[in-house]
């Protein structure tokens, strides 16, 4: 017999799993390239080249028994030192090997966060819309999700529902920047503002209110628009951090916490988030991949690759007559669907092969999300089927 708590994930699903594994069907049905699968963030360009060098390099000089055995539960020391003095150079920040749990993706990540300081019935808040295994994870723990409502003119955080919706039962606050799944990236105003309230209520409350900065897409940012670190703006701010995107390793599962000394409890937090580490079943992180990644911490992603995805689908689109929010970030699109229910909207792209997300899986209804961290073979293709999904809907291609 199940738990009730399982049958209840089970119930919930990812949506977004889902419409990868229709377009799945799809792609064997009508052939690959006339299904445009725009559901999941999975990279379509091969990581570093040094990636592959390092691992060869590690595995052909080093131990096989240190390569492929335990290590201490917070990853390898010198891992850890050579990421902490990565952050330093290129933040200002002043972090060290202590500072820092290496951890299986940012999603281990979160979980091992959440189990160290979360008890039952307390509050995690999150800006809509969201990640939506954010409330997997709360769940795990029996803590309760509280949703922050965003202007609709930009996708900023209401900042006064925000500050109206803090309790005294609020532990964390999770804050995505850049923002799956909107590509937005919060200001340095918006997000000042977020320390200021947060610092006002901790006063209120007498209670420590973390705010945990998940950063898988830190590095993927347009336009001009800087790579931010949020532990400048509040002192009790704890990162997630994971190379699935930045180095394209998805499958590797391979990221870290930072918990600053000047976080609250800083000590106390970080062994109780290795112990949690260990508890929760993960152990530590894979180890070979640790150190494949401590070799390639100045390589980039294909950032062009994205930005030439971005600009081609959210122009395309525009000029069909869609609305859509330009992302900043992330490779991720933002649009407004023709109808008030977006799943129709969803339902009916699929009569023409195109696969979305609809943006109840992230809290947010009367949208959809592309991933165009696909070709950009299917982005240009995919237009003629927009083209006709936007005649269905009657809607106007500019001039």
């Amino acid at each position: 017999m199940l738990s009730k708590k399982i049958k209840q994930a089970m119930a919930g699903s990812s949506a977004i799993r889902a419409m990868f594994m229709e377009g799945k069907e799809m792609a064997a049905r009508y052939g690959a390239e006339n299904v445009y699968d725009f559901s999941l963030g999975n990279p379509a360009t091969p990581a570093p080249e040094k990636i592959k060098t390092a691992i060869y390099d590690i595995l052909d000089k080093e131990d096989p028994l240190v390569v492929h055995g335990y290590m201490a539960n917070a990853g390898y020391e010198e891992v850890r030192e050579a990421i902490a003095e990565n952050l330093n150079e290129r933040f200002g920040t002043n972090f060290h090997g202590k500072n820092l749990i290496m951890t299986v993706g940012a999603a281990g990540g979160l979980n091992i966060i959440f189990k160290t300081i979360l008890d039952p019935g307390n509050e995690v808040m999150v800006f809509a819309p969201y990640f939506g295994e954010y409330k997997s994870y709360a769940a795990n723990f029996d803590a309760k999700i509280v949703e922050v409502m965003p202007d609709e003119a930009d996708f900023m955080p209401d900042l006064a529902d925000f500050e109206r919706k803090i309790t005294k039962d609020t532990r964390a606050v999770i804050i995505n920047n850049p923002n799956n799944p909107t590509g937005v990236v919060y200001s340095d105003a918006t997000l000042k503002e977020i320390a200021r309230i947060l610092t006002v209520k901790e006063e209120e409350f007498g209670t420590d209110i973390y705010l945990i900065s998940d950063e898988p897409y830190r590095e993927l940012v347009y336009d001009g628009v800087q790579e931010n670190f949020l532990t400048k703006y509040y002192k009790d701010t704890l990162v997630g951090y994971s190379f699935s995107k930045s180095l394209s390793l998805p499958g590797e599962r391979i990221g870290y916490v930072v918990v600053p000394d000047e976080a609250a409890d800083s000590a106390e937090l970080i062994e109780g988030i290795t112990v949690s580490n260990r508890t929760l079943g993960f152990v530590n992180a894979p180890s070979l991949i640790q150190k494949a990644v401590a070799e390639c911490l100045k390589e980039k992603t294909n950032l062009e690759f994205y930005d030439r995805n971005r600009i081609a689908l959210y122009e395309g689109l525009t000029k069909l007559g869609f609305t859509c929010i330009k992302p900043q970030g992330a490779f991720y699109l933002w649009l407004k669907s023709p109808v008030a229910k977006e799943e129709e909207f969803v339902e009916a792209a699929k009569k023409y092969h195109l696969i979305l997300v609809k943006g109840s899986a992230f809290g947010y209804g009367g949208y959809v999300r592309l991933a165009y961290c696909t070709s950009y073979e299917t982005v240009v293709n995919s237009m003629q089927a927009f083209a006709k999904l936007a005649a269905e809907y009657g809607l106007k291609a500019a001039e």
